[in-house]
């Protein structure tokens, strides 16, 4: 008996792909309006939780990282500055546009402290675990009541 290996379908690529090859209306620049999404790595330390990105070709001037309620927001624009739209292309596949990526934190952390360094293209941003109370073990006592 031969195994064959599970590929789950996306059910939007076959969207996404039409979308692709849609010609661009005239006086509109579809290319440059396309978003995308940077892939992201989360992970915890001991005293951290770290979130990695790459962001190759990206000014760090144009990346904003803020925190809120529990939630990492990463946004920001990638700007090409010799775009020609006359240029004949036989594949464009190098993003630009802005992008956006909301992550939500494994734990608790301390807002006000996230720090961020953008180095070779990767963005790495650290958030210190809040410090939570001690946990105590409670011994509630069941009383009964009598059926009158």
């Amino acid at each position: 008996m031969s195994l064959t290996r599970w590929i789950p379908m996306d059910p939007f690529a076959e969207m996404d792909e039409l979308m692709r090859s849609l010609p661009s209306l005239p006086g509109s620049s579809l290319a440059s309006q396309r978003a995308f999404i940077p892939p992201v790595d989360v992970y915890e330390t001991k005293d951290m939780v770290v979130v990695e990105t790459q962001l190759p070709g990206i000014n760090p001037d144009e990346v904003e990282v803020s925190v809120e309620n529990g939630m990492l927001h990463i946004k920001g624009e990638h700007k090409r500055e010799h775009e020609v739209e006359e240029k004949n292309y036989y594949r464009k596949e190098v993003r630009s546009g802005s992008f956006y990526r909301q992550v939500p934190l494994p734990t608790e952390v301390q807002e006000a402290k996230v720090a961020a360094e953008f180095a070779n293209g990767i963005l790495k941003i650290t958030c210190p675990k809040a410090e939570t109370a001690e946990k105590k073990k409670v011994s509630v006592k069941i009383h009964t009541k009598d059926k009158n």
